[in-house]
């Protein structure tokens, strides 16, 4: 056994192979030093801050590969302007290495506008912010949509949802601001419903229901009558009913008046307007009119003694004084008398205690 191996044909087998496989691994050593350029390297030019075009040129002198990464977009930089490189500068590498650059972008990156038409301002607004838009005019128009979005704007053109636009565009939106008050109704009588349903949308109205005669749909068909009638005032998004047909207006003066009999309401003109005022909820007093005078309250006095008084006095002056009249003019004293007698009434009548307040004075007596 150990003889057969010792064997000088075993030997020399054995360093053939060997030879062979040291050939092979060298020969594949030499190979790939010759395709890599083992020992052949290049340093990175700094292409940093320099414009695409400027490093692309600058790579293809040095025999150096490139890919071109466009990053997020800086402000601070210039478009096109390159902020990164890799491998560093100054790194050495193989022949034909590929070297990445990192480019400012023109702009932004572009988003789609959202669908936010018809939909509430509030919620328009925060949608738009967040798709990376920013809304600078808030324009009002008049629409039956109050507070909904109507149009968005973008340099003063209309841009339709999920059209692309660069992020942080500014775009301007327009919000109805309600209908419009007692628009005058135009007159389609005589006219295409074509050009019937063009005349009210340029007024602001909507076309409502349109009754051809003949049972088509023929947009040729010639308005002879609508409802309401044309020069009434409506609200704007008011809807204007249509009757169309192919035929003149003298041969639907029937069918006109039977219409007429249904929309339109009669006024007898003979009775006069009514005219309405408007009461004042408060009227103040006048101050050049004088108040009412107050009549006061009469009571009846209670006889008393001392009105018993004065009428005796009264009629005791009356008595002395026709007595004195008959008797002669000798007779002074009695004059004197009856003088006395008015003295003493007269005194009477003044010493005649004063009433309460709340009672009537006596009247006073004259003595004749």
């Amino acid at each position: 056994m150990l003889k057969s191996l010792f064997n000088w044909k075993v030997l020399l087998n054995l360093v053939v192979a060997i030879g062979v496989f040291v050939g092979l691994v060298w020969l594949t050593f030499r190979w790939l030093e010759y395709h890599t350029n083992h020992g052949q390297e290049i340093p990175v030019p700094n292409i940093v801050n320099k414009t695409v075009q400027e490093a692309i040129k600058v790579l293809d002198d040095s025999g150096l590969e490139y890919e071109v990464d466009s990053a997020e977009y800086n402000p601070k930089y210039r478009p096109f302007q390159v902020l990164q490189v890799y491998p560093v500068p100054g790194s050495r590498v193989k022949d034909g290495r590929a070297i990445v650059l990192r480019v400012n972008p023109r702009t932004w990156a572009k988003v789609e506008v959202p669908d936010v038409i018809n939909k509430y301002s509030g919620l328009a607004f925060q949608r738009l912010e967040q798709v990376g838009l920013k809304v600078g005019d808030t324009i009002f128009e008049p629409s039956i949509q109050k507070d909904a979005v109507i149009r968005i704007l973008y340099n003063g053109n209309e841009v339709k949802p999920k059209t692309k636009l660069a992020r942080f565009s500014v775009v301007d939106v327009v919000i109805g601001s309600g209908p419009l008050r007692n628009i005058a109704i135009p007159n389609v009588v005589g006219l295409t419903v074509k050009e019937a349903r063009q005349v009210i949308a340029r007024s602001m109205f909507e076309v409502g229901l349109v009754d051809h005669e003949d049972g088509s749909k023929d947009e040729s068909d010639v308005i002879y009558y609508q409802d309401p009638a044309a020069g009434d005032v409506r609200d704007q998004g008011m809807q204007i009913d249509l009757w169309a047909s192919k035929k003149t207006l003298a041969e639907l003066s029937a069918k006109i008046e039977q219409l007429n009999s249904t929309y339109r309401m009669k006024v007898d003109t003979a009775l006069p307007p009514i005219q309405y005022q408007e009461m004042p909820s408060r009227q103040e007093p006048s101050q050049d009119i004088p108040p009412p005078p107050v009549t006061p309250r009469r009571e009846n006095p209670k006889p008393s003694t001392d009105a018993i008084k004065t009428d005796a006095s009264r009629s005791t002056v009356k008595s002395t004084t026709s007595v004195t009249e008959n008797k002669p003019k000798t007779t002074t004293t009695n004059t004197g008398s009856s003088s006395g007698n008015n003295t003493s009434a007269n005194k009477t009548v003044a010493t005649t205690p004063a009433k309460p307040a709340e009672k009537p004075k006596a009247k006073k007596v004259v003595v004749e």
